[in-house]
Formats: C-alpha cells, sequence, structure tokens
C-alpha cells in the first residue's frame, strides 16, 4: 500500500474527503517525526511504538574497492509493533 492507498482507505473508513484525509496523515506523520527528533516515544496502544535506536560507530568495507572506511555513529528511527498488531496478522 503507497500513501495515496491509505489516504483513500482513511478518507473512506473516516467518512472524509481524501484532502482532509491527506492533510491528517500529513500531521500525524510530521507529529511522529517531531517527537522522534525530540528522543521522545510514540506509544499507540494497540498498534506500536516509534522510538529512536542508536547504532554504534563501526568499520565497514567499500564493496566496490574493499578499502576499510569508518562508519559514525547515527541515530536510527525504530518500530516495535504492539501485541493488537501482532494477533492481527497472524
Amino acid at each position: 500500500m503507497n500513501k495515496s492507498e491509505l489516504i483513500d482507505q482513511i478518507a473512506k473508513a473516516a467518512g472524509i474527503s481524501k484532502a482532509a484525509a491527506g492533510r491528517a496523515l500529513d500531521a500525524t506523520t510530521s507529529a511522529v517525526t517531531g517527537a522522534l527528533k525530540k528522543g521522545d516515544l510514540v506509544t499507540l496502544i494497540g498498534f506500536g511504538t516509534f522510538y529512536v535506536g542508536k547504532r554504534a560507530a563501526r568499520n565497514g568495507r567499500n564493496p566496490r574497492t574493499g578499502a576499510t572506511i569508518s562508519i559514525k555513529a547515527a541515530n536510527s528511527p525504530k518500530f516495535r509493533a504492539g501485541k493488537a498488531l501482532k494477533d492481527a496478522v497472524n
């Protein structure tokens, strides 16, 4: 499912226009992104939790040349599915 298909599903389920559903989806993703930037958790009961994971600095290899390169430490957005979502999928 892509973004436009998700907007169609939201509009149909909520009985609102596609434009309003698009604005709601954009506002939701902006809110989640803003919270993660601040280092907060975003928990949607029954769906899951978005959080920021930390990746340590490490050495890697350039696949083309085989040369060793250093990869900086980074923050990575992650998602942990909630029980209701896991149950719905299985």
